[in-house]
């Protein structure tokens, strides 16, 4: 994709052009993925970098100074969440029993990630407060966080149907929600996923 086009669909983007995020997701999702998946995340790691990374580009994404370079902003900022799910939870560690999930013993004791059990450990921990932060919010924000990274992309028509909401209002209520999102990632010392 060209400059002038990544710049002109990044702006439409921020304008609300559910279209315009659609041609974005489309042409970076393959990026952002292989640079998680690059960093021997778990599949269900890599899945939540993946998600983080857009859910941060949603929330940055009138800020980036230079929508040219998205592909740059993307690769950076996914590198960014993938060492803060490694390094990240070391300072918080949930003990709670059902914070155990059976799918990431194949991840812990071998399977195709080479990683110490030390680090899958870490890893788990950051996807337990990452999920644990996403839980705190109503089930209504959850369900448009849901939709608004959902892969196929859902329209603003479709999100404004299926949840019930005016079309002008999805914007604002996602930036609140990110907001609250990103104030309870901080309280759990994930303070790397707060990007400037």
């Amino acid at each position: 994709m060209e400059p002038a086009e990544v710049t002109a669909l990044v702006h439409r983007a921020t304008a609300g052009d559910r279209a315009a995020w659609d041609a974005l997701v489309a042409e970076y999702d393959g990026l952002v993925r292989s640079v998680a998946r690059g960093c021997r995340l778990g599949e269900a790691q890599t899945a939540d970098a993946v998600q983080m990374t857009w859910l941060l580009l949603v929330e940055h994404l009138a800020a980036i100074r230079e929508p040219e370079r998205l592909a740059g902003w993307l690769r950076t900022t996914a590198r960014r969440v993938c060492l803060a799910m490694v390094r990240g939870a070391d300072r918080e560690r949930p003990t709670d029993s059902c914070d155990r999930y059976p799918g990431d013993l194949p991840d812990r004791w071998g399977g195709t990630d080479e990683a110490a059990p030390e680090v899958s450990a870490v890893r788990r921990d950051h996807q337990v407060l990452v999920r644990r932060a996403v839980a705190t919010l109503p089930p209504r924000h959850r369900q448009l966080l849901d939709l608004l990274v959902a892969s196929p992309p859902v329209s603003y028509e479709q999100i404004s149907a299926g949840l019930g909401m005016p079309v002008g209002s999805i914007g604002p209520t996602r930036a609140r929600v990110l907001a609250r999102l990103r104030t309870t990632l901080e309280s759990a010392g994930l303070h790397d996923l707060a990007l400037q």
